[in-house]
């Protein structure tokens, strides 16, 4: 199968196969039958090229490593657990947010909390306008999926309305260049927030309220993969959400 995502992190860095293969001094056709064969580089290249791509070797060739190695660095991506998110140290939100040097990323149905948080808003204006990359998914108020959670967690239409006062409260940010806001109808096992390889994990429980369900802080480890099953999601529904006007 061809490799897709060494292929997208070329395309998305600008980059052509030339000049990966010139950085890490092997042959473009070499590089070809990587893409277009899926065959997996010695482990000296594979490091080379997600070194210089600024990407994991687990997630461009996820099979290459030995499954015992992987759990283990797996393991090792496991800060903390927190029981429920309001145990969570309130300015944990804003460190988090705080470190990001390249890209920020909310998934959420509500995450009401952040929107009313003005420090916050203000972290990620900030960093917008310093180059990183701010991308806000909420869910789509008027979709089934909303109303649907909504019921799950005992609040029916309370769901849907504490989304669109999240919208409300964000419209300062909705007029920050390089803060992206759009709407899903996924259903969603859990919450994704992301500041670079970090991220805060707020987990989905049927029958209970978001704030009294537990979060996982990671980060990622060379070699895991739980980070990357994270992020991966994180852009699927990305990718098939709709763009905000203005955001």
């Amino acid at each position: 199968m061809a490799n897709e995502r060494l292929r997208a992190a070329l395309l998305e860095r600008g980059m052509t196969i030339a000049t990966l293969a010139e950085a890490i001094g092997v042959d473009q056709k070499t590089i070809e039958r990587w893409i277009t064969l899926g065959r997996t580089p010695y482990r000296r290249h594979r490091y080379a090229a997600a070194s210089h791509l600024g990407l994991d070797e687990t997630y461009l060739w996820p099979d290459a490593l030995p499954q015992e190695q992987v759990t283990h660095a797996s393991g090792s991506e496991l800060v903390t657990i927190y029981p429920h998110r309001w145990s969570v140290p309130r300015d944990a939100w804003g460190r988090l947010f705080a470190t990001a040097q390249h890209e920020i990323g909310v998934l959420v149905y509500s995450g009401l909390f952040l929107a009313e948080d003005a420090g916050v808003q203000q972290i990620l204006a900030d960093k917008a306008r310093a180059g990183v990359r701010v991308r806000i998914l909420l869910g789509d108020p008027d979709s089934e999926q909303v109303a649907q959670r909504g019921e799950d967690e005992g609040v029916g239409d309370a769901q849907a309305a504490k989304i669109k006062n999240a919208l409300v409260l964000y419209k300062p940010l909705l007029r920050v260049e390089s803060v992206e806001f759009r709407l899903h109808e996924t259903v969603l096992y859990n919450s994704i927030y992301r500041a670079d390889d970090q991220l805060l994990i707020n987990t989905h429980v049927y029958g209970v309220t978001a704030p009294h369900a537990p979060v996982w802080h990671l980060r990622k480890v060379a070699g895991g993969d739980i980070v990357n099953t994270y992020l991966d999601s994180f852009d699927r529904v990305w990718e098939g959400a709709t763009p905000l006007p203005g955001g």
